[in-house]
Parts: C-alpha cells; structure tokens; sequence
C-alpha cells in the first residue's frame, strides 16, 4: 500500500505560479513512477506529466509542456509539480499517482489506469 497526500494549493492570479507537493508513504518510493494528473467540475480526469522511478526521465502532456514541471527527492519520499504562467483554464483538483507497472526503468505511464495509488487531490484555483 502506498498513501498519497498532496498540498500546496490554493487560489491564485493568472500568471502567478504554484509548486505542489506529494508526501509519499508505505512502499519503497524510489520503486515508484509517480504522476499528476488534474480534473475540473465536469471534466475527466486529465494527465498532466510523470516522472520514471529515479526522476531521470519525465513526461508531460502537450496541453501544458513548458509550463509544468515534475521533480521528485527520493530521500523525502516527495514528487512536486511546478506550475508557472498559469492560466484560469487550469483551475481543477489536481492529484499525484504512482504506479507500480514499470518498477526501475525508464518507462512512464500516462494513462489514469497505469496509475495504482491516488492522494486526494489539492483545489487550485486560478483568478483572471
């Protein structure tokens, strides 16, 4: 089992940036590739980027590459996403994954049934 939780959102302006942790807990974290993926009311849940289990190798939608950016400290069992120029469009609950599917390599998951673990989801929220 692995527990999820992740903070650091919030209301803030359009253009403004934001870093969003995910405190990781109850597996070896350094096995995991861990995602972020964010849904807004009345829209499915969408994959933002995801990071490979030694931070090596990262992958981002193209609806946000440029923006985003995901990192992660082993040693913390911590995956953070860092959002810059953000838009009202990107108001939404976003959530951190990990996946179990790839182990050590250098494969990333992308897709919501990869993913076997999901924190409950920090609110942003983006003001014109």
């Amino acid at each position: 089992q692995v527990q999820l939780v992740e903070s650091g959102g919030g209301l803030v302006q359009a253009g403004a940036s934001l870093r969003l942790s995910c405190a990781a807990s109850g597996r070896t974290f350094s096995s995991l590739a861990m995602g972020w993926f964010r849904q807004a009311p009345g829209k499915e849940r969408e994959f933002l980027g995801a990071i490979n289990w030694s931070g090596g190798h990262s992958v981002y939608a193209d609806s946000v590459k440029g923006r985003l950016t995901i990192s992660r400290d082993n040693a913390k069992n911590m995956v953070y996403l860092q959002a810059n120029r953000l838009k009202p469009e990107d108001t939404a609950v976003y959530y951190c994954a990990a996946s179990t599917r790839y182990g050590s390599s250098w494969l990333i998951p992308s897709r919501l049934y990869e993913y076997d673990y999901w924190g409950q989801g920090t609110q942003v929220t983006v003001s014109s």
